[in-house]
């Protein structure tokens, strides 16, 4: 990316965006021209001048102190990560240059995802596929070495339809993503990944700009899988460590669940067949343990 880009800026301007005046306990009188709050409102919560704070939407100042930006954060109602991220963007850091960054799964866990008995696949600081057993890859195809989260959710009609609450994930998986990605934006990798979804989803795009962090953590999740039907899995991201990232993803079902049956019905169709199911030992259903 130039020299000239103004993340901090164009992350004020999109939360602002995004904050009715009712949320914040303004009165609205008369038309209001621009979606959420203005400027000087913000800057009025905040307790700053209305100058300074267009000062740092235009990029003209790029070093307030964390207490400015805590207290523009409580004003666009920013929880916890959110305002976290927003003061990473006042931080300077070293440039990097421009080229791929290789990730490589660490040999102890591309020893241990084969051996887990649940689906379970390693993802990359950019979403990618890094490693996956084959439970994982028959609960999704898509689930595959080489694959990207991103691309699969938003672009393959097939890895859509396997989520009911497409909406939901889809906004989970984006601020994951911005969160994991941070102010490291000029490897290429981000700028082809971020640049092809913006030109073929516009779901991607809105979610894109509306500048949302969030964690990659776990979840319950739904799917409306081919084969077994409607399924609910509890979803797990476990940080591997020593890598910039990357995380083991882990799925499981409520222990003697018609769900572990139908997790245990599609295992059963692999040549390894590992042993799933309510009679399964209580570990298996604790990959976090």
């Amino acid at each position: 990316m130039a020299d000239e880009e103004n993340l901090l800026g164009e992350y004020l301007r999109a939360r602002r965006e995004l904050v009715t005046p009712e949320q914040a306990g303004i009165t609205v009188v008369g038309v209001r021209r621009v979606p959420g709050l203005r400027r000087e409102e913000v800057a009025m919560l905040a307790g700053i001048s209305a100058d300074y704070y267009l000062r740092l939407e235009q990029g003209r100042d790029r070093k307030p102190s964390v207490q400015v930006l805590e207290s523009i954060a409580r004003a666009l109602r920013l929880d916890e990560e959110m305002t976290a991220y927003l003061i990473s963007l006042a931080v300077d850091k070293p440039r990097r240059r421009r080229r791929p960054i290789r990730e490589t799964v660490p040999p102890g866990m591309a020893k241990l995802v084969p051996t887990l008995q649940l689906p379970a696949f390693v993802e990359g600081r950019y979403l990618d596929v890094l490693a996956a057993n084959p439970l994982a890859t028959a609960l999704s195809p898509r689930l595959a070495v080489g694959g990207n989260r991103l691309r699969d959710v938003f672009l393959d009609p097939a890895e859509r339809a396997l989520f009911p609450d497409w909406e939901v994930a889809t906004a989970g998986l984006v601020a994951g993503f911005r969160q994991s990605v941070g102010t490291d934006i000029d490897d290429p990798r981000f700028i082809e990944l971020v640049g092809e979804l913006s030109l073929a989803s516009p779901r991607f795009r809105e979610l894109w700009a509306r500048h949302d962090v969030g964690p990659r953590q776990g979840a319950v999740m739904r799917f409306d899988h081919p084969q077994v039907g409607r399924l609910v899995l509890h979803r797990e991201k476990l940080l591997v460590t020593g890598t910039e990232g990357m995380m083991l993803v882990v799925y499981h079902a409520d222990t003697g669940s018609e769900d572990a049956e139908k997790l245990a019905l599609l295992a059963s169709t692999l040549p390894w067949a590992p042993p799933l199911g309510p009679a399964a030992e209580p570990a298996a259903g604790r990959p976090g343990a």
